[in-house]
Parts: C-alpha cells; structure tokens; sequence
C-alpha cells in the first residue's frame, strides 16, 4: 500500500517534468530602449524597408495550438494512469473485504463447534503423534466446556467407574471419537498432588501397556484428566462381576497377566528413573476393546524403583499393600511384585483381594490361597468355577508357583518382574502375544 501511495505522488513530477511541458518559450529580450528623442532631419524615424528589416530584433515564433495539444495529451495519459490505479485499489479492496468475511465466518464456525463439543482436534492430533512417534512431551490444557458437552453436564448416564479421589465418565467428543473422563472432586492438598503427580508422570511415560493421558482441565477447584477410551472397562469389573465372569478365559486371562508384567517391567526397568506404581490393583487394570490390558492411576507413582524408600506416607489399597511397606514404611520395586501377585491370585481364583468372612473379620487372599497353592491336590478345587477345568494342569501349576513366589513376606524372595514376564511367555497364546502354540483355538479366544 506504502509503494502504491508514493507512486501516486510521483506521477505529477514525471507527467510535468516530461518534454511536453518543459519546452521553453524562445524569445529574446529586446533591446534596451534608450530615452526617447524626437526625430530630426539628420536621424530620421524611418529608414529604407531594407533598413528596417537589417536591424530588427530576432524573434522565434510560438505556435500554441501545437503545445495547447501536447498538454492534452499529458492530461489523458495521467487521467488514465490515475484511473487505473484507482481501479486496481479498488479491486484489491474488494478482495480483502471477501477474505476478512470469510476468515471470520471460519471462526464463527469453530467457536460454535467448540461450543457444543464437537472440536477435538489439537487432543486427537497428539494423541495420534504420541502413539506414531513415540513422541513424549506436554499434555494438552483442554478447555472446560468442551468437558461439559462432552459428558453431557456429567450425566450420571455415563459414569465408568468412581475411585477414592473421583469418578470417571465416559465422553464423546464427536461420532469417532470417545475418551474417558476423571473428574477429581476431592480438595485438598492430597487431591492436588496426586493430580500432579500423574499428568508429571504420564507425560514423560509411553507404552503399548499404560494407559495414555490425552489432555487435562483445571477449573476453579476442580480437576480433570483425559484418557484414551478403554472399551472394556476394569479388570475388576470382569473378574467381581457376576455377569461378566464368563467372558474371562483361562488364555484371557494369562494375556492381561503378560500385559501387566510387560507394563510394570517398563516402569521398573526401561524409565529412567525407574518408576514405582505403588497403587496396582484390578481395578487400574484397564482393558481396551481387544482386552489389552494397560496399567492406569498414577497418582500415587513415585521414582527410584531399585531403591529403598523409607518415610514414604503410606498409601495404597488394603489387600495390595506389601507387608514390609505396610508395617516398616519400606517401598521398593518389589512392592508392585507383591501386588501383581496378588492380582494372579484374582485371576486364578475369582476372589477379592479381602473378603468378610464374620461380622467383623476380614481375610486376605494371600492369607486363604498360600496353603492350597503349594499343594496340588487342592490347587485345582481354589480355581475359579469359570474356568475351572479349561487350562493344561501343568500351566495351572507354573501360574501357581509364580503367585506364590511374588506374595513372599520377605522381599528378597520375590522375582524381579522381568524373570516373571518371560515365565510368562510360554503360558500364552501367540494371537494373545505369548508364545505357546495351542491347538485347540477355542481356548485363546474370549467366551
């Protein structure tokens, strides 16, 4: 605009400062006229005509129709040089006031889809970075009202599950896109670390085997944390379920087993530092909609797994809890062995990790199953009805050893998660990603 401007100023300059206009009027001055004297007989006031014509002044003429038709000229090529640009302006004008309308008709949109949830696109795109890439990095701030829409207001309708700090609700940001909401409605400092302590965690954490956060929310008080959709719910909503303990096959059931030792194994051996969950259990046990299991929960995950960690606040949940956590305050990587342990025996039994068994008194399942797991005439009468009778005796006795092993009191007798990972292996199915060979199909498939 600043070019166009200036050359508009310096058109009169060039139209004027042309040939046309600046010919010169050539007439020379005349001579001095000297003080008048009448005429006497010895200088007379005419002389000859040859005279006369000898010694008078040498004037040029000036022909003014030819320059009156050169100014002409000039002033139509101006006229049209001016016109055009006005023109050209006027065309450029026009098409920013087109792109401007259309630029904020496009905001328009997107404020309107943002506002009825329908936007997810920045989450999805980091989401799908983080699971191409590998990429590690931050997680997205997510705006509350997309939240809200999202959950419809946090419909009841669509709860997933309700832990010690919040509930978990289902949200469907558009037609191809569901992600499970955790809404942290406990105050405090304990809410506020914890949720700290798990976008820090998750965000430099990435595995096929945890739960991957999408984004978070911090509104007023409240808290929220976005996850990737697990379709399938909890682990502990299949095995406590009455209706939904048929589905869990004894190969099923050996899979999300490998799952969980291949994710803790990342935790323990792979981050750097290593990571101690210090809260697994069934239910954050995830499975997606192919019964992938992914660890989940890590608020309460602190660093340095392969050393000791006295003065630790205890925390946990009653049945996991390792014993020389639970009376020393010692915490180390083998407290996530016991607890694994202690889900095997979930999965072996169909048992909560603490049951009633009088008005007030609790048993541990530790506590029942360790006497029946080392005998193998009464191992097979402990096994879930389920699926009892369904697997090879000689898997269901390695299972056994493995559960009995990791749920020592004494830490030093429990395997590293890496030897029960790759003992592991051999007991699942290669479609399940193990390594054993079945020929019956019906066996490594979901009821």
């Amino acid at each position: 605009m600043k070019k166009i401007l200036l050359f508009l100023l310096l058109i009169p300059i060039w139209v004027f400062s042309s040939p046309s206009f600046s010919a010169p009027l050539d007439v020379k001055p005349d001579p001095p006229v000297s003080d008048p004297v009448l005429p006497t007989e010895k200088d007379p006031f005419f002389k000859d005509s040859s005279d006369f014509v000898a010694h008078s002044p040498d004037v040029k003429v000036v022909h003014h129709q030819d320059l009156n038709k050169k100014i002409l000229v000039a002033l139509v090529v101006s006229a049209s040089l001016l016109g055009g640009i006005l023109l050209l302006l006027l065309c450029f004008s026009i098409y920013r006031l087109k792109k401007l309308k259309k630029s904020n008709a496009k905001s328009d949109e997107n404020s309107d889809a943002a506002a009825k949830g329908m936007s997810f696109g920045p989450i999805l795109d980091k989401f799908n970075s983080l699971k191409i890439g590998g990429k590690k990095g931050s997680i997205a701030a997510i705006e509350y009202p997309l939240l809200v829409s999202a959950t419809n207001n946090f419909d009841e309708a669509n709860i997933l599950g309700e832990g010690g700090l919040g509930r978990v609700y289902k949200a469907h940001f558009n037609d191809h896109f569901h992600a499970a909401v955790k809404k942290i409605y406990a105050g405090g400092q304990e809410a506020e670390r914890e949720f700290e302590n798990e976008v820090e965690s998750l965000r430099k954490i990435q595995h096929q085997n945890i739960v991957s956060l999408l984004g978070y929310c911090i509104h007023g008080e409240a808290r929220f944390l976005v996850y990737e959709m697990m379709e399938n719910g909890s682990l502990e909503f299949h095995l406590h379920g009455s209706s939904h303990r048929s589905t869990m096959t004894w190969h099923l059931r050996m899979k999300i087993a490998l799952d969980v030792a291949r994710g803790l194994e990342y935790l323990h051996e792979r981050c750097n530092p290593p990571v101690i969950h210090r809260d697994l259990k069934s239910s954050n046990i995830l499975l997606d909609s192919n019964f992938n299991a992914k660890l989940s929960d890590f608020g309460l995950a602190i660093t340095g797994g392969n050393s000791n960690k006295t003065n630790v606040k205890l925390s946990g949940t009653l049945g996991y809890v390792a014993p020389e956590y639970l009376l020393d305050g010692k915490l180390t990587d083998k407290s996530d062995v016991y607890a694994f342990g202690v889900v095997l025996l979930e999965l072996l039994t169909g048992r909560r990790p603490v049951e009633r068994v009088a008005e007030a008194q609790c048993q541990s399942i530790t506590t029942w199953a360790m006497p029946q797991l080392t005998d193998r005439s009464k191992l097979p009468s402990i096994v879930d009805p389920a699926i009892r009778n369904t697997m090879d005796l000689k898997h269901l006795y390695q299972v056994a050893a493995i559960a009995v092993l990791c749920v020592q009191p004494e830490p030093s007798y429990r395997p590293l998660i890496t030897d029960v990972l790759h003992s592991f292996i051999p007991l699942v199915p290669v479609d399940l990603g193990g390594s054993l060979r079945v020929t019956d199909s019906t066996l490594s498939t979901c009821a």
